[in-house]
């Protein structure tokens, strides 16, 4: 492993002895940045939090989550994912952990103790991190991993929204300058600026002011609409690196079942190419920093092992194909309740079964989209209120984020959004009356000891940890046998 902190050199990223790296591993979602389908209640993290306090009283609030995010990553977890052959930890986190909107500009240090800890656990056993700042104040794009309970994403209307970002940044550079282990510093995760030219614009501003501070970490720059477009990039930064994230419907419960035909191949190739488009040209380094299926749960679905080796095969050809082009990678992700993680944690811990019940009704009401199960219950209504709409609203289905169909956006409104948070408290009320030392156990369901693994992944991603030589010449994706469509519609679960 090459020492001292990242650089961008041509189209690669190099250590001090010049010698160039590949970061593959995996983003810690849902711990410093929570996620409804992640750890399993409705909504949005900031309202997860306010009903949790509204049940259990501050002082058991915040020692319940202090614990939470203690045991959600531990030493054995970075030595296991060392062991895998993964060398980079991308970090989530939502900047209410380090200013309050109601004290803006303020740093809490207190958000530091677990990202300091994580960081330094993670260069113990070897692993670059990078630190991914999730959630912005006003968001930045219309979905739950943005804590957005508008659907708005005001963060691109409101410059103080923005100056405040580049003050949060400029305060952790200060503090991670100096970090050979940082890899660097991912500023806005998941874009979606409905007018795209602003996006760039304010990558422009943020790389001036974080290089006041930090003149030598990397910035891996996500594209526009869930890093996927690059309308108005007309220019690269310096030590930068490019970022799309490459999922496919052939992952996810709607889209096509994966056989491994050689038309779904090429269309998994087609898609990350374009997705790349803006960086091959510029002859940048290519990070995908999100990507991979979601997987049957073995309780619910029958067929669940059938479906499952479809999922590792997915999987395995995209692996395939980043290992073709020798790209940086980043699967989503590390750790959950089962849903797509490297590991998650037993049914039959006190977490699972204390949340039980609310999960079968999350399920019947399609609460969150990455959890999301054939629902007859929703769909009866869902499905007559789209089509009303697309009949008399005909664009309806071409609204920014143009990926969504009407479909989506109103799922996303109606159940992930208005339903989901009115249901938050109930969530809540499951853990009333616990004591600490409860509380301390549902924590504890998440700590690795007490975690599964789900090896068909596991074992697939090992297999692609190690790159080919790189010292040999680099594959461009424009070396795609055969041509793409840049007009093929991106695919967005």
């Amino acid at each position: 492993m090459s020492t001292g902190i990242l650089k961008v050199q041509g189209d690669r990223v190099v250590g001090n002895d010049g010698k160039p790296v590949i970061l593959r591993g995996a983003g810690l979602g849902g711990w410093l940045n929570m996620e409804n389908f992640i750890t399993g209640y409705p909504g949005h993290e900031s309202q997860h939090h306010e009903s949790m306090i509204n049940v259990l009283g501050k002082e058991k609030h915040d020692y319940f989550f202090d614990k939470f995010y203690e045991y959600f990553f531990t030493d054995k977890d970075a030595e296991f994912f060392a062991s895998k052959g993964m060398n980079c930890l991308r970090l989530p986190f939502n900047y209410r952990h380090f200013e309050d909107d109601m004290n803006p500009r303020v740093l809490k240090e207190g958000g530091f103790k677990h990202l300091d800890r994580v960081i330094d656990l993670c260069a113990k056993h070897k692993i670059y991190t990078i630190l991914d700042l999730h959630t912005v104040p006003g968001a930045q794009n219309p979905d739950w991993h943005s804590d957005n309970t508008t659907n708005y994403a005001a963060f691109w209307d409101f410059k103080d929204h923005q100056d405040r970002v580049c003050w949060l940044w400029c305060e952790i550079a200060k503090r991670y300058k100096d970090n050979p282990w940082v890899a660097g510093y991912n500023p806005i995760n998941e874009p979606c600026d409905p007018k795209h030219y602003r996006l760039p614009q304010y990558y422009d501003r943020i790389e001036k002011e974080i290089r006041k501070i930090d003149s030598d970490h990397i910035l891996w720059l996500d594209g526009n609409t869930f890093a996927m477009e690059w309308k108005h990039f007309e220019h690269t930064l310096p030590n930068c690196v490019y970022a799309l994230h490459d999922y496919s419907m052939m992952g996810f419960p709607k889209g096509e079942k994966f056989t491994g035909t050689p038309e779904q191949k090429s269309k998994l190739e087609r898609q990350f190419v374009r997705k790349a488009d803006f960086m091959n040209q510029h002859k940048t380094p290519i990070w995908n920093g999100e990507f991979g299926p979601v997987y049957a749960n073995p309780q619910l679905e029958p067929d669940h092992e059938e479906t499952n080796a479809a999922r590792y095969q997915v999987l395995d050809e995209q692996l395939r194909i980043y290992d073709k082009y020798k790209i940086h990678w980043s699967i989503w992700l590390y750790k959950d309740i089962g849903v797509q993680g490297m590991v998650y944690v037993n049914p039959d811990s006190k977490w699972m079964k204390t949340i039980a019940p609310f999960l079968k009704k999350s399920r019947a009401l399609q609460l969150n989209a990455w959890g999301r199960y054939p629902s007859k219950q929703a769909e009866e209504v869902i499905e007559p209120l789209v089509a009303w709409i697309d009949k008399n609203a005909p664009t309806s289905k071409d609204q920014y984020p143009t990926p969504w169909v009407t479909e989506r956006q109103i799922t996303r409104l109606i159940n992930q959004c208005w339903l989901s948070g009115c249901l938050s408290d109930e969530f809540a009320e499951q853990f009333r009356g616990m004591s600490m030392e409860d509380l301390e156990e549902c924590a504890k369901s998440f700590h690795f000891d007490q975690c599964m693994q789900r090896d068909g992944l596991n074992k697939a991603l090992m297999a692609h940890s190690e790159v080919p030589d790189l010292e040999e010449g680099w594959t461009r994706p424009t070396d795609m046998d055969g041509s793409y469509d840049k007009n093929e519609k991106f695919e967005q679960d």
